[in-house]
This record gives structure tokens, sequence and C-alpha cells, in this order.
């Protein structure tokens, strides 16, 4: 994850998930939503089960987080398939834009927060007496907006106050729903704090 943040065609984020709770050690940075979002991820594709580490890509395909080179290999032959433009101006706010599409159905416009890193000691659990680094660690998720597909996408938000005081940065997905469920990311952009 650490590695796949450091390029500049990828938006890397950690969502950490809390249940594994139960064995002795509570994750720092677990929020329930996350959980809930990979069950929907899971539940989207058809999968009866969730498992860390996990890798998202693009909302699409689920991979463990330990299959370096296949992952890797997947990064490499992903593209989105819109282009979100982000432009930052002198008081503070962004104006997002993204072209419509009437291949894509409408999606929604996630704002997610982030930590850049962390470190961590582990007090108790499998991983007593061991601190580990975190990346691209998420603080929240929320629905800012829609795109539709006739229209596209033309917003400006508050850069400060998305951000808020304790984050680095924040990434903007555009992602398809399909129901309930997620679909796939239309368009995505990271942007950290100077």
């Amino acid at each position: 994850m650490t590695q796949l943040g450091t390029r500049g065609d990828v938006v890397a984020l950690a969502y950490h998930v809390d249940y594994w709770d139960y064995i002795g050690w509570e994750d720092t940075f677990a929020l329930p939503g996350n959980g809930q979002l990979q069950r929907a991820y899971a539940q989207a594709w058809g999968k009866g089960r969730i498992y860390t580490p996990q890798m998202v890509i693009n909302g699409q395909r689920g991979i463990a987080g330990t299959y370096s080179s296949e992952i890797r290999a997947l990064v490499r032959s992903t593209t989105l398939p819109l282009d979100l433009q982000v432009r930052e101006f002198n008081d503070g706010t962004l104006t997002l834009s993204m072209e419509g599409s009437p291949r894509h159905q409408d999606a929604v416009v996630w704002l997610v927060t982030f930590k850049g890193s962390a470190e961590v000691t582990i007090d108790r659990g499998e991983n007593s007496g061991h601190t580990m680094a975190y990346s691209h660690i998420v603080t929240s998720r929320q629905a800012i907006g829609m795109w539709t597909s006739s229209d596209g996408l033309d917003m400006r938000i508050p850069l400060e106050e998305a951000l808020g005081p304790e984050n680095d940065g924040a990434a903007i997905l555009v992602q398809e729903k399909h129901g309930e469920l997620p679909g796939p990311i239309l368009g995505a952009v990271a942007i950290t704090r100077n």
C-alpha cells in the first residue's frame, strides 16, 4: 500500500476494519463503515467471504494484499474510464469537474479524508510488542454529490473545511452505485495538504 501510494497515478486508501478487534487488539484506525463497505464489495462481486489484507482495485476487483506482483500487474493494466479534473483557487476552494458519458450509470461523488502516515505500538494480540507503520489511513468517507452521465460534474468545495484539522489529504472518488452496492470507480484524484 505504501509503495503504491507513492505513484502519481494511484489513489491509495487504507480502510482499516474493526472485525478483528475481538482477538485481543483494537485497530486504532478502524471504522465500522469500513467493514460494511468491504462486505458490500463482496456482495456486489457475488463473494461469500471477506478477509484482510485485501486490496480493491478501482471498485471492480478484490485481491489478497499479500499478492504484491499480481497487484502491481493489475494496477499497470487498469485505468479509470473518465478524467476527474481538480482546480485549486487562492480562496482555499477546489473545483471538481468531470465530463458526462452515456456509457456509464450515474455515480456518487465521495470525499474520503486520510492521514498520510502513523506509527502505532501494538499492546495485545499476535503483533504484541511490535510497532506498525501505516499509510494512507482513511479517517472518514462521505457522499458530497452526484455525477450524472448526461451533465457530468461541476462542483466547488472548501478544501480546509473538507480536510479538517487532523487530516493530511483527501481523495475524491466518483463511483457508480448498483442499487445499494458499490460499483466501478469512474474517476479519482487525491489532494494533499501543502
